[in-house]
């Protein structure tokens, strides 16, 4: 993309030239009839100087503000509003946003293609029109006119609207309005914007879910399954991807064997419901191990949960089954409408069974294999969980009804629990009285006010995502605690409580023996963590991400009053 290098070293100059201008100045000519009139998720590329992302946020919109020049994006957050979060990143990969699963209704590309070589365009444009929402806008301004200095120091390139025009037909993007304006303070300078819309969601990944959940042949519900897991993986666990192309995500194969066997336990072992019509036919991965997770909760098989040997071994061997059985089973038999091309990938490893305890880590989930699913697939899973998991389920009722078994309509959608434990806030409230003990203050996190008997509050609440991890569990009090309820914190409340929310993680896990679990729980729950040992602000712009997918995902209420 852009030269940096020019962007870092004059920094100032150029944030001040563009503040000059305002945003309606710029960007009047395709926003008064193109740009939403519900405020959503946007997404600025090459923010520069912030004017842009701040003026979508100032008119409600939810803004990640992607920007490569460390020198212009760290002067420009520190006067952008709540709403805005930064990244480091660039085209054509885009690889960090794509990691963390958003997708927008709205992307801005002002005065970024002329830094794209040729070479780079049809991938970016492509990746592109996969992070729009269905009906999504995508504007991309074009920059006609410079000289041969400008070409060399800010690495421009010469650019076409019709080039752009032929990728997205290619891509099935509707143009919606083309617009051409002179440049006021440069005669040799001309802008033209291109508006499009996207009619689906750009990847064919609904669709072909669709088809899958509803139209395709079932002699089990083993398609069904992978599907629920996969859509369960995407949405809970962003940090578990091991490597990302433009065309394929890959997970570790454990995870997904973990997450099946999570889903398979209480249908098998509880509620004995049988998942294929011969009820003497038995189920692969159903052996000796997977009994004996009978004595075992869910939410002992958590993601980060450690075993003695001896269970561990029990845990091994269970997932072990049941990644054969996805592999010979539902991934092989799950193809492309009318081909015989498989949609997963996966690669399975031979696992001996430990003699030494083990801790479900992405090291020890990996040592199984791998598990290959198209980009588009994994972001559609992600993006339209809470929306594709009903689905899933209704018509896997349907489906089991189908084969006569007895007394299922009397236990109803409440076989399918997919069962994480309870509400639980024990470990996060013995730190909070060890560092009382020891003399530490400890704030309500949104209110910083001292409390005696602080509340622990989930940051993202649990009954919108069951997530128990200590990165999430904040000291809180109980008036701010019962406000805040079930709703989500705002962009504003996130940045008045950041200090205190680094300072609490600090205190309670780092500088405990508590730090590896903290880490381990953060790297797979949150996206774009890739270090073995984040630092915590990587933590918290993590936390950010993910709060701005689950607002845009869930559509949640926020909440931000705070205690007085």
């Amino acid at each position: 993309m852009k030269s940096t290098r020019y962007y870092d070293n004059h920094a100032r100059a150029l944030s001040s030239q563009y503040n000059a201008v305002t945003s309606a100045a710029v960007h009047g000519s395709w926003a008064e009839k193109h740009l939403p009139e519900k405020p959503g998720f946007a997404c600025d590329i090459g923010a520069g100087s912030g004017r842009d992302a701040n003026w979508l946020a100032a008119q409600g919109w939810d803004v990640v503000a992607v920007e490569p020049s460390v020198e212009m994006r760290e002067l420009a957050a520190r006067t952008s509003l709540p709403q805005v979060t930064w990244l480091d990143d660039s085209l054509p990969q885009l690889g960090k946003l794509r990691a963390i699963g958003h997708r927008f209704d709205l992307i801005l590309l002002s005065a970024v293609w002329m830094h794209l070589a040729p070479g780079e365009r049809e991938r970016a444009f492509r990746v592109l029109s996969e992070l729009l929402k269905p009906s999504g806008v995508l504007v991309i301004t074009l920059r006609h006119g410079s000289d041969e200095q400008e070409n060399v120091e800010r690495g421009f390139h010469a650019v076409a609207a019709e080039e752009v025009l032929e990728y997205a037909k290619r891509r099935a993007v509707a143009l919606t309005e083309r617009v051409s304006v002179t440049d006021q303070a440069r005669e040799h300078v001309s802008w033209e914007t291109l508006v499009f819309t996207l009619p689906d969601d750009g990847t064919g990944g609904l669709p072909l879910l669709r088809h899958i959940i509803v139209n395709d042949n079932k002699s089990s519900s083993y398609k069904l399954g992978l599907l629920r897991v996969l859509t369960r993986i995407a949405e809970s666990a962003p940090g578990i991807v091991v490597s990302r192309t433009d065309d394929f995500v890959e997970v570790p194969l454990g995870i997904v064997g973990l997450y099946w066997i999570k889903q398979y336990k209480p249908l098998l072992l509880k509620h004995k419901i049988r998942q294929h019509p011969n009820p003497r036919q038995g189920y692969g991965f159903a052996g000796e191990h997977f009994h004996q997770l009978a004595e075992f909760s869910n939410y002992d098989l958590r993601v980060g949960a450690s075993f003695d040997a001896e269970r561990g071994a029990v845990v091994t061997g269970a997932i072990r089954d049941a990644c054969k059985s996805i592999a010979e089973m539902p991934a092989r038999f799950i193809v492309y409408p009318g081909q015989d091309r498989r949609i997963f990938e996966p690669d399975r490893k031979s696992v001996r069974l430990p003699c030494l305890p083990v801790t479900l880590s992405k090291p020890y989930l990996l040592q199984f294999g791998s598990f290959r699913i198209p980009a588009g697939i994994w972001q559609t899973l992600g993006q339209y969980a809470c929306w594709l998991e009903p689905a899933i389920l209704r018509e896997w009722a349907s489906l089991t009804q189908g084969w006569g078994v007895s007394d299922y309509a009397a236990t109803a959608m409440g076989v399918f629990d997919w069962e994480e434990g309870n509400r639980d806030t024990g470990i996060a409230a013995r730190r909070v009285t060890e560092l009382r003990a020891r003399g530490m203050a400890v704030p309500c996190i949104w209110s910083a006010r001292n409390i005696k008997s602080p509340h622990i509050d989930h940051c993202f609440p649990w009954a919108r995502w069951l997530n128990n991890d200590l990165w999430n569990l904040m000291p809180a009090s109980a008036t701010v605690n019962s406000s805040k309820g079930d709703r989500l914190p705002s962009a504003a409340a996130m940045a008045a409580a950041h200090p205190r929310i680094i300072d609490w993680w600090q205190h309670a896990y780092i500088d405990s023996p508590l730090k590896d679990k903290f880490l381990l729980e953060a790297g797979i729950s949150l996206p774009q963590l890739n270090d073995a040992e984040p630092a915590l602000e990587d933590i918290y712009a993590a936390m950010l991400h993910q709060r701005a997918r689950l607002k845009a995902d869930q559509q949640l209420a926020e909440w931000s009053v705070i205690e007085k």
